[in-house]
C-alpha cells in the first residue's frame, strides 16, 4: 500500500482520516488542511490526486520521476518542492526523493527511493499541535527540516572514518584498499555537493521570496533550514579538503620513508665498499706484492678495514643516515 498516511488537520489537532480519492471542502482561514503521505505511488494513485487537488501535470510527472534535483517551482497558488533524501549504505551515499505538492489546504508528500518513514515526525507535530495548526507552510518546513536533518550522520560517519585513517598514517604506510576508500570518498563528497548546492538554493528561495502559501511570519523557519544545509556544505567542503591532505600526507610519508631507506642502503654500501675494494686490490694475484710477505700484514689490512668502516659508521650515525 503506497498511501502511509491521510489525514485530516483541524487547529493542529488530528480530526479523522481521509480516503485518497475523498473530495473534503476546506474553509481558506489555514487552520484546516489535509496532509497526505505517499511513498512510491504508481501512476493512477498520483493521478487521482491530481484531478481532485488540481495538481500540475509538469509537476506530476516530476514527482513520479526519479533522480530530480531540488528545486521550488510555483504553479499558479499551489507550490511543488523537490528534495533529496540521503542515506550512508555500504560505505556509499544512496539517494532517495521527497515531492512536495503545497496548497492552502493541502500538503502531498511523495517518497520515492528513501526508507525514511515521515511517521516518527508526523508524530512529533501531532504531539506538540502549536506549529501544525500555523498551516501547511509549517508542515512544509518540518518535512525539509526533517530531510536536511538526515544529512548530518552521514558527514559525521565519513568525518570519523576520515580521522581513524589519518591517524593510521603516522604508524604504517596506507593500504591499497585504504588509498582506494579515499577516492572513493572524495568520489560520493562530490556528488553529495551536487545535492547540498540545489538544496541551498530551494532553502534561500524559500526563506527569502514571496511564494504562495508561504506565510512571511514562516520565513524565518526556513531560514533555519538553509543555515542547515549551509552548515553540511561548509562540512563537506572541510572533508574534501581533509582527504586530499590525508592522500598528500602519505605520500610525503611515504617518500620520506623510502628517502630514509635509501640513505641507510647508500651508507651500509659505503662501509662495505672499504672492506671490498682492499680485497680487490689484494686479490689481483700480482707476484710482485711486499705486503703478501710481511709478518704483519694480515693483522695491519683487517685493522685498516675495521677503522675505516668504524669512521664511516660514525659518520653516518652522526648525521643520521644509520
Amino acid at each position: 500500500m503506497t498511501v502511509v498516511a491521510s489525514y485530516l488537520y483541524r487547529h493542529g489537532h488530528r480530526v479523522r482520516e481521509v480516503a485518497l480519492g475523498e473530495h473534503v471542502d476546506c474553509p481558506a482561514d489555514r487552520l484546516q488542511f489535509i496532509w497526505i503521505g505517499l511513498c512510491d505511488p504508481c501512476a493512477d494513485e498520483i493521478a487521482l490526486l491530481k484531478e481532485l487537488y488540481g495538481l500540475h501535470p509538469l509537476a506530476v510527472e516530476d514527482a513520479l520521476r526519479d533522480g530530480q534535483l531540488p528545486k521550488v517551482d510555483v504553479h499558479g497558488e499551489q507550490l511543488f518542492v523537490i528534495a533529496r533524501t540521503a542515506t550512508l549504505e555500504g560505505g556509499t551515499i544512496d539517494y532517495g526523493q521527497t515531492a512536495i505538492f503545497v496548497g492552502h489546504s493541502h500538503i502531498i508528500t511523495v517518497r520515492q527511493g528513501s526508507d525514511r518513514s515521515h511517521q516518527p515526525l508526523r508524530d512529533q507535530l501531532e504531539a506538540a499541535p502549536i506549529l501544525l495548526g500555523q498551516g501547511v507552510d509549517y508542515v512544509l518546513h518540518a518535512v525539509l527540516d526533517f530531510v536536511v536533518d538526515g544529512y548530518l550522520p552521514i558527514v559525521q560517519s565519513i568525518e570519523d572514518e576520515v580521522l581513524a585513517m589519518e591517524g593510521r598514517i603516522l604508524d604504517a604506510f596506507l593500504e591499497r584498499h585504504e588509498v582506494a576508500r579515499i577516492f572513493t570518498l572524495r568520489r560520493e563528497l562530490i556528488r553529495f555537493q551536487r545535492i547540498l548546492v540545489p538544496m541551498e538554493e530551494m532553502a534561500r528561495k524559500l526563506a527569502r521570496s514571496q511564494l504562495p502559501c508561504i506565510d512571511p511570519e514562516a520565513r524565518a523557519y526556513f531560514s533555519d533550514v538553509f543555515d542547515h544545509v549551509r552548515r553540511v556544505e561548509t562540512m563537506v567542503d572541510g572533508l574534501r579538503e581533509v582527504l586530499s591532505s590525508v592522500f598528500e600526507f602519505s605520500s610525503l610519508m611515504e617518500q620520506q620513508r623510502t628517502g630514509d631507506i635509501t640513505r641507510q642502503l647508500a651508507a651500509w654500501a659505503a662501509i662495505l665498499a672499504v672492506p671490498t675494494a682492499i680485497a680487490g686490490i689484494y686479490g689481483m694475484n700480482f707476484d710482485v706484492m711486499p705486503e703478501l710477505r710481511w709478518k704483519y700484514g694480515y693483522f695491519m689490512v683487517l685493522s685498516v678495514i675495521a677503522v675505516t668502516c668504524g669512521v664511516l659508521y660514525r659518520r653516518f650515525r652522526r648525521v643520521r643516515w644509520l
